[in-house]
């Protein structure tokens, strides 16, 4: 669906909406607004920081620390990219409601940015054993939805969405 069809259909569907529906549809479409702003700003300062790397010649492969940041930005934009498409896709009422699966991805790539950005020297084994515990679960959670997904037959599935339900 292309965002001009998505801009129809949310006018078509404007008229029949409860005053209620249309606060969730505005709401909706303000943090998607915000989300969309965070992520320009964030890319624009990762771009400026790599750029300052790069002419100062202090992009050093051997500097973990450098890379620490400069992946920690690059993650930080793609977890705010993945909230700001599944809030979009509620927005367009492609989903009636945020789905779970989205969320557990969102907070699995979370988890990995903060892997991808400790610092081994400071963080102990008990932070550690949580962390990967924490990924774990969601891990295991995502692969038991998506399982139970797997298994509906594609009738039910439609029918489940349309009743607003995951």
């Amino acid at each position: 669906m292309s965002i001009r069809d998505a801009i129809q259909g949310l006018r078509d569907e404007w008229r029949l909406m409860t005053l209620y529906e249309r606060f969730e549809q505005l709401v909706a479409l303000v943090l998607v607004l915000t989300i969309a702003v965070l992520v320009l700003v964030a890319l624009w300062n990762l771009v400026g920081h790599l750029a300052k790397l790069i002419i100062g010649a202090n992009l050093d492969p051997h500097n973990h620390r450098v890379f620490h940041k400069v992946f920690s930005g690059i993650m930080t934009v793609l977890i705010a990219m993945e909230f700001k498409h599944s809030i979009l896709r509620w927005a367009v009422r492609e989903e009636s409601i945020i789905q779970v699966k989205t969320v557990l991805v969102i907070a699995m790539l979370a988890l990995a940015r903060k892997f991808i950005i400790l610092d081994l020297e400071v963080v102990s084994a008990v932070q550690l054993y949580g962390l990967a515990a924490a990924m774990v679960a969601l891990g295991v959670v995502y692969w038991l939805m998506r399982e139970r997904d797997d298994r509906l037959p594609a009738s039910n599935k439609k029918a489940r969405r349309e009743a607003g339900q995951p």
